[in-house]
């Protein structure tokens, strides 16, 4: 079953998502399972009382969950709560909230670059997978409601995959998507 989309338009929750140490917590997370404070130390390379107090803020803002069948005793694992999170048209968003949000976008298209340069100097360890990277680029002549549509129909693909993929196939491997659209600036 495909998840409903979350639409964050809450400015605190907004705040609490965008943190950088947050959003290393919740990739962690979505890439790992749940996991202890103690655990999302090691793997990020902080201290314990720092992940304990971030994924607090995350909890706060529904965005994990402390996962109780795991826990025993005062040991507490936490799971994230949604990978559709989607946020307000820009038209319709403060000053405040725009500034969060784009300093989202840098900060998550400055991650997406380092890991793809990471992917870039260890490509030849990958094997067959080394050459298993679809790149496509191209233009749409589109109004912003088939716009819309277009990035509706995209989700759609990526949640279904998502939801129909079985993890214990022994031939594959985990893969990260991006998709962008922007207006073309020399259109003026």
């Amino acid at each position: 079953m495909t998840e409903s989309p979350r639409e964050l338009t809450d400015p605190a929750a907004l705040k609490a998502f965008a943190h950088p140490l947050r959003q290393r917590i919740l990739r962690e997370l979505h890439r790992n399972g749940p996991a202890t404070a103690t655990t999302l130390a090691t793997a990020l390379g902080q201290n314990t009382g720092a992940t304990s107090y971030h994924l607090r803020q995350l909890a706060r803002h529904d965005f994990v969950r402390e996962d109780t069948e795991l826990g025993h005793g005062k040991e507490r694992w936490w799971r994230p709560v949604s990978k559709d999170i989607r946020f307000p048209r820009s038209a319709g968003q403060s000053p405040e909230v725009r500034a969060v949000l784009a300093q989202l976008a840098d900060d998550g298209l400055a991650a997406d670059l380092a890991t793809y340069a990471r992917f870039a100097e260890r490509r030849a360890e990958f094997g067959e997978w080394a050459d298993a990277v679809p790149y496509s680029r191209g233009a749409l002549t589109l109004t912003q409601e088939e716009l819309t549509r277009f990035f509706a129909d995209y989700l759609d693909l990526l949640n279904r995959y998502r939801a129909e993929h079985d993890p214990a196939a022994p031939d594959s491997r985990r893969l990260l998507v991006r998709w962008v659209a922007f207006p073309d600036p020399g259109d003026g």
